[in-house]
């Protein structure tokens, strides 16, 4: 089996997250959606429709003409019963819910045909109607499903021996059985991982200094660092390489992003290459206990969320200033720095430099500057692919003018 993403017409709900990165980049749980299919099925090469200004940043296999390719809209999760669904598909079907395309088996050459054409063509094929399974709609299910998918993802993952890493004498590990540290890992002295309500992924050389408080479910993914101190709470994702400190509640962090500082963080979404400064703090309950409303990136019109619990939502290479306060349902776009004494906008185009009552526009050869100099310190470099991405979203004019 070979396996192909494609995005519908929701992609736009999870602007500015899929801004930078296909619908299938996204990280719940552990695993990126991507990540999760490929456990679950195991596929012999995998690729994706990628829109122009990706490409050469998300490249997948090259589709063998040879053999069928399941094809998988990208907000869809692996499930068992999807799964079994997938594995009854005949070549040249599609299965649909409603008027939304879920999956289809093509045959290798038309995959391959669709892959260069840059649209797959499903009008060819012959549909099977089928009741919907576990996606993806809104951008707050990232958040309310972490939870479980990081349940499942340990299943997924068939991890057979739950401690492998370097565990301190002097720390505490409550329900050990459920929790799961991997190679390299360090738990320094004097921390305490309660996995009673949920189990605990720490991931390869990932380390938890002393101090630290994590009550599960939480994933730490791979040469991610906690700081000394720092409260993790439930259903929470600390995605690679990030530098997380203070108290982080059912949030995902997405890789490569810092809050290396005490503050609060609740019901967000974090991208990449995004760094909070000291005591940044996002609220998440609004002071009359009414639901949040967010705006929605493509109009700026409100949308209400039905959720009592909602953060912020950050674009990649998105910056906060120490002692930044952000709003319920704050909406952050790519490339923002946020230095306002005040509660900025609860919608922040891209490439905005947000003072006290002013946003101007950041220009993109100073922020390809400062991307420049961040990702190398991860020893990270800024491709022409990359620098074309960010210019591309800076011409989308989605910025203060």
């Amino acid at each position: 089996m070979q396996l192909c993403f494609f995005e519908d017409e929701k992609l736009t709900t999870f602007h500015p997250l899929t801004l930078t990165r296909p619908t299938d980049d996204l990280r719940i749980g552990i695993l990126t959606l991507s990540e999760k299919w490929e456990q679950a099925l195991h596929p012999t090469k995998t690729n994706r429709i990628l829109r122009p200004e990706l490409t050469g940043l998300f490249e997948g296999d090259d589709i063998s003409t040879d053999e069928n390719c399941t094809w998988i809209n990208s907000r869809y999760l692996p499930t068992e019963q999807l799964v079994t669904q997938l594995n009854n598909l005949s070549g040249g079907q599609y299965l649909t819910y409603g008027d939304t395309i879920i999956a289809a088996n093509v045959d290798g050459a038309t995959s391959r045909q669709w892959l260069e054409n840059g649209e797959p063509d499903f009008n060819t094929l012959f549909v099977l109607e089928s009741n919907d399974f576990l996606s993806i709609d809104n951008l707050w299910d990232l958040f309310q499903l972490n939870g479980q998918e990081i349940v499942r993802d340990i299943e997924l993952l068939r991890i057979n021996n739950n401690i492998n890493g370097t565990v301190s004498d002097h720390a505490v590990l409550e329900k050990k059985d459920q929790i799961y540290i991997q190679d390299g890992a360090t738990i320094e002295a004097g921390c305490v991982l309660n996995a009673s309500k949920g189990p605990i992924f720490i991931g390869e050389n990932a380390t938890i200094m002393s101090g630290t408080h994590i009550r599960g479910p939480v994933a730490i993914c791979k040469d991610a660092t906690v700081k000394m101190g720092a409260k993790i709470y439930e259903d929470t994702t600390v995605g690679p390489v990030c530098k997380v400190g203070g108290e982080i509640n059912n949030s995902i962090f997405h890789s490569y992003s810092n809050k290396g500082h005490d503050g609060f963080v609740g019901n967000s979404i974090i991208g990449q290459w995004c760094n909070l400064g000291a005591d940044t703090n996002t609220s998440n309950l609004k002071n009359n206990y009414s639901t949040v409303r967010i705006p929605d990136w493509s109009n700026s019109q409100e949308i209400e969320t039905n959720q009592q619990f909602f953060g912020t939502v950050m674009g990649d290479h998105t910056k906060t200033a120490i002692n930044t306060q952000l709003n319920t349902g704050t909406i952050c776009g790519v490339s923002c720095n946020i230095f306002s004494n005040d509660f900025p906008p609860k919608q922040i185009p891209s490439f905005s430099w947000v003072g006290s009552n002013v946003i101007q526009t950041y220009r993109p050869d100073k922020a390809l500057e400062a991307m420049e100099a961040m990702m190398a310190r991860r020893d990270v470099s800024l491709t022409e692919e990359y620098k074309q991405m960010i210019e591309a979203i800076f011409d989308t004019k989605n910025h203060p003018q």
